[in-house]
């Protein structure tokens, strides 16, 4: 009895015994492996799948995690630039031994499905998901500081950034730009780096008026 199996995108006519070079599993050697998705079982009486023969099932002990033969592309160009390139690849394989073929009763065999090493971490996946959410949380809270604060992004000239700047250095209301005199402005200049924008703007003027409402 043979049967003809998919898997990693390749089918394979297999029968008890046979050593196969497959994809990369999910599986460590010595682990026995069910191949769920048959398309075809041979014998006196063939059965033929649509696509898949329901029940059906190929079980393997892994022998080893193995890599396959070493593959060379080269590529080279010759335009305006000639450009060559040389890499190798070797492909990540898993060494089966094929144990048994079932025609039925797949699903209650205990074997655990034989998976792509791919698509096997989707639990691993999940977890890294968690940390953006912690970043989210964290900006979130960032605005609540200035909560009881003026909008700074009134005064001409002053996005995001430099809002963050002034509320960094004590200043949150209109109030207390309007209460500036040129040795306050000459210092903020010099602290935050401003060079000379709180006068070519006029903050004071604007923070007067701002903070009349």
């Amino acid at each position: 009895m043979f049967a003809v199996l998919k898997t990693g995108g390749k089918q394979y006519r297999v029968q008890a015994g046979d050593v196969l070079r497959v994809e990369k599993l999910a599986a460590a050697a010595g682990d026995t492996v069910q191949f769920n998705e048959i398309l075809m079982l041979g014998g006196d009486t063939p059965t033929i799948g649509s696509p898949m023969i329901t029940g059906a099932a190929v079980q393997a002990t892994v022998i080893d995690q193995i890599k396959g033969d070493k593959l060379i592309h080269y590529v080279k160009r010759r335009r305006k630039h000639s450009s060559q390139r040389k890499k190798g690849h070797r492909q990540k394989l898993t060494l089966v031994r094929i144990t048994d073929i079932l025609a039925s009763g797949a699903e209650k065999s205990g074997v655990k499905a034989a998976i792509g090493a791919g698509s096997a971490p989707a639990e691993a996946a999940a977890a890294p998901a968690a940390k953006p959410a912690k970043a989210k949380t964290a900006k979130a809270e960032a605005p609540a500081a200035a909560a009881g604060a003026d909008d700074l992004k009134k005064l001409s000239g002053v996005g995001p950034a430099l809002e963050k700047k002034l509320i960094e250095a004590g200043v949150t209301s209109f109030a207390q730009i309007a209460a500036w005199g040129a040795e306050d402005i000459a210092a903020f200049d010099e602290k935050l780096n401003f060079k000379g924008r709180i006068e070519r703007e006029g903050w004071v003027e604007q923070a007067k008026t701002l903070a009349q409402g």
